[in-house]
């Protein structure tokens, strides 16, 4: 048979064993097309890699990068996902799930704000307790005003803790450390000013000393308020050169929704003048921990400040470790640690007297102890 005869029907003619040599793999339009004898059709989620030195056909399947796909097979090249999706298999772009603390898919913020509230209500209950028995030998060697301040900062300590919870907004990202780091100097520079009045009142009773002078100025007011409006120019010069604000940061199978610094020196130096305060009261503190017992008050303190500062120096590497919110978790943990650590160290003893032994709540009493 011809050539010819086979050209008038197209479907019975084959093509020499020479001509398919010669087309090496290039496909044909017959029926029974040449495979490659080198290479497979590369599957979806790959892309061809040609081979050097051999026939051009000839070629290696490679997976795709993180971030690209190839929905279709024998691709040559892989597209890349938008920033706000990742791949599915290489296969499918879709997008990227959201990070955050949230109410809603994580157990531990309904855990951490519950526990909030509990020492919310706690602390006031025991604020109640100290205006309905001000009059007492027991609350009127603390200070009953410096007492009430410490306790509401105290309170407002723990409502700091919803600002941490939930989709991050400007609002909420300015007021975080912002507002907590103003009511915990208010309330660090309260127990500072307690622990100096108890020690000038002591040495106050040694005619002839300076100390009488010292106690007569009043100056617990002063200690509060210039130590807490050092607080509030720090946190005022920070939101108004550079203010913390929410981002996005794109990971490669998630996008985590946080907030921004803004300054990492503003923020330093925030958390380092509170370091600064608690390290004075406990100094303080310590150096007055043999008063008489109708005194003994900066013992208590002196544990206060030593758990408030194990807390914020462990709180350092935590977060620097941690990413995510794990980094919020962190924070929050700090805030109710330390305010719970201040309220049990004291107050609970003062509790205790008020509730348990009336009997020692008398004048009388502490009088005998002073001596």
């Amino acid at each position: 048979m011809s050539l010819h005869s086979l050209a008038e029907d197209p479907k019975k003619r084959r093509p020499p064993q020479d001509e398919i040599h010669r087309a090496g793999c290039k496909r044909t339009q017959w029926d029974n097309v040449p495979v490659s004898r080198c290479s497979e059709e590369c599957p979806k989620g790959y892309r061809r890699f040609m081979k050097t030195g051999i026939h051009h056909c000839c070629f290696d399947c490679i997976q795709c990068s993180d971030g690209e796909i190839s929905n279709m097979t024998d691709r040559g090249s892989c597209v890349k996902c938008a920033e706000d999706q990742w791949t599915k298999d290489n296969i499918q772009c879709v997008p990227k799930p959201t990070e955050f603390l949230s109410y809603k898919d994580d157990l531990i913020s309904i855990v951490v704000s519950v526990i909030s509230a509990l020492f919310f209500v706690k602390t006031s209950v025991i604020l109640s307790m100290f205006i309905v028995y001000r009059d007492t030998p027991v609350i009127k060697a603390s200070n009953q005003n410096l007492s009430i301040l410490l306790l509401v900062s105290i309170m407002l300590s723990f409502l700091c803790v919803p600002l941490f919870i939930g989709h991050p907004v400007h609002v909420t990202c300015m007021l975080r450390h912002t507002s907590y780091g103003i009511i915990c100097s208010v309330a660090v520079s309260s127990i500072l000013a307690k622990t100096l009045m108890v020690y000038s009142a002591f040495k106050a009773t040694k005619p002839g000393t300076s100390w009488t002078k010292i106690v007569g100025l009043k100056i617990t007011n002063s200690v509060v308020f210039f130590c807490s409006c050092i607080q509030v120019l720090i946190g005022l010069i920070w939101l108004t050169t550079s203010p913390p604000f929410p981002e996005n940061n794109n990971n490669v199978d998630k996008i985590i929704i946080q907030c921004n610094e803004g300054s990492l020196l503003a923020f330093s130096i925030l958390l380092g003048y509170m370091g600064l305060l608690a390290a004075v009261t406990f100094i303080v503190a310590f150096l007055a921990r043999n008063l008489p017992d109708s005194f003994n008050e900066t013992k208590h303190i002196t544990f206060s400040m030593l758990v408030f500062c194990n807390v914020w120096i462990g709180f350092i590497p935590a977060y620097l470790s941690v990413t995510g919110k794990n980094t919020v978790l962190v924070e929050i943990f700090a805030i109710i640690s330390s305010s719970i650590g201040i309220l049990g160290c004291i107050f609970f003893p003062k509790c205790y007297i008020i509730l348990m032994r009336p009997d020692l709540n008398v004048k009388n009493v502490i009088l005998k102890l002073a001596h």
